[in-house]
């Protein structure tokens, strides 16, 4: 009985000997770390396109990612140099933001802007993210591959393909959003009724300046006049200038047109000295004499939306009033 308590014994010394010569891995590394969609599309010319968090699957962190081999999808060939080069771009300081209220001149709003240069595409190796700005506008259009080492406490491991890069044009969608449309008439005793709301519309007439050249239009697409009084401000509400005040707003036969300077625009939602906040709200009138409402005779039109343009360039933005029709005298 003893020599066989003596045996069993060595069996278990034996056994924990041979368990600390063994090496003990450290963590967890999957096998199957991806993005949420293996294509990242980049919108060039936006100031800020950014893809989805690496997905680690379980992996024990912390980890890091590094972007490799960026090439052609086709040819194989390495991206073009666009990639990699730096260009100036105008940016926020840091901590700066910009208030309508009192950001007022270009000079001004420059004091809180400076010119940085960026390369067009970086890569956050914590979070795996990709990061497109507004200098992407010099990247050639196409589709890209790459890959991604990936590093935590058991090693590092390479995943080949993991993602393709589409760089295209932004539609307008992606440059023009509508906030809000409504529209009321109203009585010579200010008494007001709801009418059919207007409708907006954007096109891009270049990718040259900062400029939104607004016009409102009756049912058949005929521009009313501002510069002969036949769209007029409402009281002390917000309109086109009241987002931005670097440069006066210029009155045509047609339209209103404002430099706007900084995309996008509106920059911020308009909050007034007193806290209310209008958002991105435009109010006008259109006086009777000028319209026509179907079914409210003797009516101005009120007409009330808010939009915004999120890159620089040129645009054409059209409120079309459905149910109303312009008067000519």
């Amino acid at each position: 009985m003893k020599t066989n308590r003596i045996k069993i014994v060595a069996l278990v010394g034996l056994g924990l000997a041979v368990g600390a010569c063994s090496k003990i891995e450290n963590g967890f590394q999957s096998d199957n770390i991806r993005y949420k969609s293996d294509i990242i599309y980049c919108k060039r010319g936006m100031s800020l396109t950014m893809s989805d968090r690496i997905n680690a699957d379980g992996s024990t962190p912390p980890y890091t990612f590094e972007l490799l081999n960026l090439r052609d999808a086709q040819t194989g060939e390495p991206a073009p140099a666009e990639f990699f080069n730096d260009y100036e771009i105008l940016s926020f300081k840091n901590g700066m933001v910009f208030n309508a209220e009192t950001d007022t001149t270009v000079e001004l709003l420059n004091l809180k802007r400076e010119v940085v240069k960026k390369p067009p595409m970086e890569f956050n190796t914590v979070s795996g993210q990709v990061i497109f700005n507004r200098a992407s506008a010099n990247l050639p259009l196409g589709r890209y591959k790459f890959d991604v080492n990936f590093t935590n406490a058991r090693g590092t491991k390479l995943f080949k393909d993991l993602a393709t890069i589409e760089i295209v044009d932004p539609s307008i969608d992606d440059m023009f959003e509508v906030t809000y449309e409504a529209a009321t008439g109203s009585d010579a005793l200010e008494k007001f009724t709801t009418t059919t709301a207007p409708k907006l519309s954007c096109s891009k007439v270049s990718n040259e300046g900062a400029r939104v050249i607004l016009k409102i239009v009756d049912k058949a697409g005929r521009p009313f006049n501002p510069k002969a009084g036949e769209i007029v401000k409402r009281g002390d509400r917000p309109m086109f200038e009241s987002h931005v005040k670097f440069n006066p707003v210029i009155t045509t036969d047609t339209a209103l047109i404002c430099d706007f300077e900084v995309a996008p625009f509106p920059l911020s939602k308009l909050v007034d000295k007193a806290g209310t906040d209008w958002g991105y709200l435009n109010y006008y009138r259109i006086p009777a004499a000028f319209a026509q409402i179907d079914g409210l005779p003797n009516n101005n039109v009120n007409p009330v939306f808010g939009f915004r343009v999120k890159m620089e360039g040129t645009y054409l933005v059209e409120v079309r009033l459905p149910s109303v029709t312009r008067v000519t005298r």
